[in-house]
Formats: structure tokens, sequence, C-alpha cells
């Protein structure tokens, strides 16, 4: 079966002295589960895991696949420096439970799409564990329509994460690998465009406001699945302006975390290191974050409304996207 539905990257609450927090990071994993994703993404960029060392990697890993004890699949982020490495990581996730791993294309160096299929070849041919590639290019060596196809002959690269939010090469994914990998996962990483996803035939996605708001996350993934493209569409005009607020004002992270905050949990001080300005201004954008929280109706209003709301997206820009999309499948036969 392929991998589907709603996974979290999710946070890692720190303790008063910056090491993980444990018992409030099962709490977190616990509650996620409760409120209905359908799997959890430990070690992603919105973990910081380049802020952890290999060995806090690992056992974030394990505390998550402990406590979801099986009630969802985990995707256990394995981007590591170099290929043996990442083998490595891949070996010690396998053997903590885990389903499936994301590899994220080489980063640092910027390769040639060659070296890209060179790279994740090797890690596909020794892996005991399934791989899902991980695409994000603003951050690592892209991978490209030709090389995605190469790698999904591999029977251990089962699916793939694209967080460039780009529903033309995510249409063209699909329409190349589908049809002989009927298995093969394609999971948006952009939430801002979570149910136009959907609708062109993504199997999920892995979102950053799922630490926030997971019903609202599950919510759009099951009216796009009920064929609701309507009712995803207003629930989605309502994530955007949330996930721009949390995104846009702040360094990322930041923004989750301080949202997540608002939903009961202590994620403590971030090890990103931050000016005293950055601090006030945090505090002051968390109730703005306060209010859009209030309007899902889980968080109560702030007594006074200390900051505008932030990220307004543009609702014909989106409107426009989800026609071009839907006359596309139209044309193709899909309806």
């Amino acid at each position: 079966m392929p991998l589907k539905g709603i996974f979290t990257p999710t946070l890692v609450p720190l303790d008063e002295h910056g090491d993980i927090n444990e018992a409030e990071l099962r709490r977190f994993v616990s509650w996620l589960i409760e409120k209905g994703v359908h799997g959890l993404y430990p070690n992603g960029s919105t973990g910081e895991f380049t802020r952890f060392t290999p060995e806090e990697r690992r056992r974030i890993v394990r505390i998550t696949c402990e406590e979801a004890r099986g009630r969802v699949p985990v995707l256990a982020g394995a981007a590591e420096a170099n290929a043996k490495e990442t083998l490595g990581a891949c070996e010690a996730y396998a053997g903590m439970g885990a389903t499936a791993v994301a590899i994220v294309s080489p980063f640092y160096f910027r390769l040639s799409p060659d070296s890209v299929y060179a790279y994740f070849a090797e890690i596909a041919r020794a892996s005991p564990i399934d791989i899902t590639l991980y695409n994000i290019p603003m951050f690592a060596s892209p991978i490209d329509v030709p090389t995605i196809r190469r790698l999904a002959e591999f029977p251990r690269v089962v699916g793939i994460k694209d967080s460039s939010g780009d529903l033309a090469f995510m249409m063209r994914m699909i329409n190349a690998v589908r049809p002989s990998r009927p298995d093969f996962s394609f999971l948006t990483g952009w939430e801002a465009v979570l149910a136009p996803m959907l609708f062109i035939g993504c199997n999920g996605g892995t979102n950053a406001s799922s630490n926030v708001v997971p019903e609202v996350t599950r919510e759009i993934y099951d009216l796009c699945a009920a064929g609701k493209y309507g009712d995803a569409m207003a629930w989605q005009y309502k994530l955007i302006e949330l996930f721009d607020a949390m995104l846009f004002p702040f360094e990322f992270p930041d923004g989750f975390r301080a949202a997540a905050e608002l939903r009961g949990f202590n994620f403590g001080k971030s090890r990103q290191p931050a000016t005293d300005e950055q601090r006030a201004d945090r505090a002051t954008l968390k109730g703005g974050l306060q209010g859009l929280l209030s309007g899902f109706g889980v968080a109560d209003a702030p007594g006074v409304v200390t900051a505008a709301r932030v990220g307004h997206f543009d609702r014909d820009m989106i409107s426009r996207v989800i026609s071009e999309v839907m006359t596309g499948l139209e044309k193709r036969g899909a309806f």
C-alpha cells in the first residue's frame, strides 16, 4: 500500500538546558495521533534536523517509534552528509521499527542529475528499509523528472516528498511514474497548495501546519478524498492565512513552534540564537497567531488584538491555478 494521508514533520520540544524534552515529545506525538494525522515524520526540516547531532536524530526517531506503538506509520528523516552515513541511519531506523525513511537530495554541493541518480541508486541498492526521495530544491540539489523515473525502478524507492509547491512539476512526476508504479507515493511538503495537490492525484502531504492544526489538514485530506473540493478549498483558504503567518514573519520554523505552544505544549527555546529584538517580535507575533487560531476554534481569543493578520494570500491566484488544473485534467479525460 502506498504511503498516504497527512504526515506530520514533527517539531522537537527542548528543555531549559536545550536538550530534547522526551516526556513532552512523547505527549506531543500521542496528541498528534489522537487528532487524526495519518503518520509521523521525525527529522524533517520542521524538526530542525540539522540542529541535532546524529545521535540525537536517532534518539528522536526511537522516541517517535516507541510512542507511536504501531498506531501510525513513521517516515523517518535519514538525511545525513553522505551516502555511507545515510545508510547507517537507514539501518538504525529499520531496527527501530520505522516504516520507511525520507532521504533528501545531496545538499551544499549542487550536483548534476547523473550525480543525484548515482547517490540515490547507491543507497537504494543497499538500504534495508523503504525509501522516499525528498525534493527540496531551495536547499538541495533538485531531482528532475527523468531522474525520478529512473529511481522509481528500484523496488526500495517507494515515493517522493516534493516541497517545491510546483503543481505542474507534480503532475509531470505523476504522469511519468504512476503508470509503471501505481504503488509509488506522491507527497506534497507545501501546504499552501495542499488541496490542489490532492486534486491532481497526490497521495497526501508532509505538512508543518499539521503540528498546529492537525484537525484541519486531516479535514482537507478527507474532503478531497470524498470529492468535496469546494469544501476543501474553503478550509484551504483559511489554512493558507495561518500558514503564511507562521512562515514569513518568523525565522523558520519558530512560527510553527510558537503556534504549537498555543495548543498547550512547551517547546522551549530554539537552538537557533535570537536577538533581543527578535524575541520581542516573537511575543507580539504570537499574539497575532492566537487570534488566527481562535478563528479555528482551537485557542482562546486574545484579550487585545496585538498584531494584524499577515500574509494574506491572493485568492484570485489560487482560483486561477485550480481552474487551470481542473481544465487540464478534464482534457486528459480524468472526469
